[in-house]
């Protein structure tokens, strides 16, 4: 395929992701007022972000199978419809259980785009050539993330249009999506008459969403140490267990195991998830301390987010430039893991007085840390793999990467949720004020700033700037270990041919070696089925 071409191809292919990462930053800065508008808790705060991570995670390798036998723009089409009904249903969400609800619906479709738009680029672009091509995905990313959080915050301050339309703006471009895939994409169909794995599906969407919901829920809605903990934990152990012996014997595993006799995609699949943990549960609580403890509005809070992404999207431009002419990756992963490790380290020491521009500064650092890291990684590993495991491959590092999100939303929400509460105790005490019961005094709610008076206003943003800076504390070793198994990784040149291409050769060498195997006789022309083919 030409230049052009494939930008054509990929039109569609970014205008989904841009759908999909929009869904998850244009709540961000409008989740405060949501929940304040709904008379939610912290924990449903949690929850709004969870439930979309937790069912894009659970459904993320089932999806990557099912491009390895199926269609995959039907798949994509599919993934973006479900997504258009997982926004129209959060629009018109009148509690915080069909809210919840539609998030879970928004990130099945969200699972589909995000194994499959890597699967369809491997497809149609050579690794050597990838990296410039994930330079454009990365400003995609970037400017998605960047308008999300403007958009969500002008919407949230614009009285007429109100939060809701921070879920409906998203369905014309996911239509949009789906007409351009229709009409610039061209993949062969890899239609394969096989029996798809449907238990081994179920228990690994079971098992992961037992062991989630556990996480999530633990330290809020009962102990760590409880029947609730024994249930949930060990079922999802046993579940997850199960799913092994399953993926060990079916033909065809939703997760072929024997992918992770690869050093590169385990190394990789590692580093993902640890990035998960570090990235998602350090970042996702930003918006609610630039909100409460720096008192912002939702529209300022958005541009405040400003230097991260523009540091994400130099990094993960100027990277993907370079390894496409160079040919050489491992030095931008290292790099981009120190970095990364750096930033987080820096965000630790926030708190509720500091300064916009030191601010800025540790969050840049984290962008181009994350920039340069978090799309090679994939590169790395689609670059190591057989080109019929090409969507396992893809589908088992964003798995991992989405469920070090979800595992680092949940417990480092119910770590933030613990620290304010003790901290507002601590304040209020300190400053002699007492507060009436369910008002805030324990950090059950997220508290609507407008409505404290001054003193308890202060202790609030001082509790919410010490425990975010907490977060970032906890999330900085996860990043070092990422930057420990990145080192580990061997790099390899970068093949110079798509994914197709490579699909065809190994196709072939397949039916030579078939050709020339000892006792081979020629396919049989009769018309008896039972007869001997090879």
């Amino acid at each position: 395929m030409t230049h052009r071409q494939i930008l054509q191809a990929m039109s569609g292919l970014m205008a989904g992701m841009f759908v999909a990462i929009l869904a998850g930053t244009v709540v961000s800065n409008a989740l405060p007022t949501i929940i304040t508008d709904l008379g939610a808790s912290q924990s449903s705060y949690t929850w709004v972000v969870t439930s979309e991570l937790l069912a894009m995670t659970a459904t993320v390798p089932l999806w990557g199978k099912l491009s390895d036998l199926f269609d995959k723009k039907l798949l994509l089409q599919l993934s973006l419809g479900m997504f258009v009904v997982g926004s129209l249903l959060a629009g018109f969400s009148e509690g915080i259980g069909l809210l919840i609800f539609s998030r879970v619906v928004q990130g099945i479709g969200a699972g589909g785009l995000t194994a499959l738009a890597q699967v369809v680029m491997a497809s149609i672009i050579p690794p050597r050539q990838l990296g410039k091509y994930a330079g454009i995905f990365g400003a995609v990313f970037a400017v998605g993330t960047v308008a999300g959080p403007l958009i969500g915050g002008v919407l949230v301050d614009t009285s007429w249009l109100g939060w809701r339309w921070c879920f409906f703006i998203g369905v014309p471009f996911a239509l949009l999506a789906i007409v351009l895939l229709q009409r610039t994409l061209r993949l062969p169909t890899a239609r394969r008459e096989v029996r798809i794995d449907w238990l081994g599906a179920f228990l690994i969407v079971a098992g992961v969403c037992a062991l989630l919901i556990w996480v999530s829920l633990a330290g809020n809605e009962f102990d760590w140490i409880s029947w609730q903990t024994a249930a949930l934990a060990g079922g999802g152990v046993v579940l997850l267990l199960a799913a092994v012996l399953v993926e060990a014997r079916t033909p065809e595993p939703v997760i072929p195991l024997d992918i992770f006799r690869n050093r590169t995609v385990t190394l990789t699949t590692v580093a993902s998830l640890l990035v998960g943990v570090a990235m998602f549960g350090g970042t996702v609580f930003l918006s609610q301390y630039f909100q409460i403890s720096l008192g912002k509005s939702p529209t300022v809070a958005g541009l405040m987010s400003l230097p991260m992404i523009m540091g994400l999207l130099v990094s993960s431009t100027v990277a993907g430039q370079v390894i496409s002419r160079t040919g050489k990756w491992k030095r931008y992963l290292v790099a981009g893991a120190v970095t990364m490790t750096v930033g987080l380290g820096l965000l630790a020491t926030i708190d509720a007085d500091t300064h916009f521009g030191l601010l800025s500064l540790y969050m840049a650092v984290l962008g181009v840390g994350v920039g340069m890291l978090m799309q090679n990684l994939v590169l790395a590993a689609q670059n190591d793999v057989p080109a019929a495991e090409l969507g396992a491959a893809t589908s088992v590092l964003s798995f991992f990467r989405s469920m070090g999100g979800t595992i680092g939303t949940s417990v480092l929400g119910a770590i933030l949720a613990n620290r304010v509460t003790s901290e507002m105790t601590k304040g209020f005490q300190e400053a002699g004020i007492t507060v009436p019961a369910g008002e805030g005094s324990g950090g059950s709610s997220v508290p609507d700033m407008s409505t404290l008076p001054a003193p308890m206003r202060a202790v609030v943003e001082h509790a919410y700037g010490v425990a975010t800076a907490d977060l970032f504390l906890i999330a900085t070793p996860f990043a070092l270990l990422a930057l420990v198994a990145v080192v580990f990784l061997k790099e390899k040149p970068l093949k110079t041919t798509s994914g197709m291409e490579r699909l065809a050769e190994e196709s072939g060498a397949l039916d030579a070696a078939s050709e020339q195997a000892p006792g081979h006789s020629p396919a049989p022309t009769g018309k008896d089925p039972a007869a001997p083919v090879g």
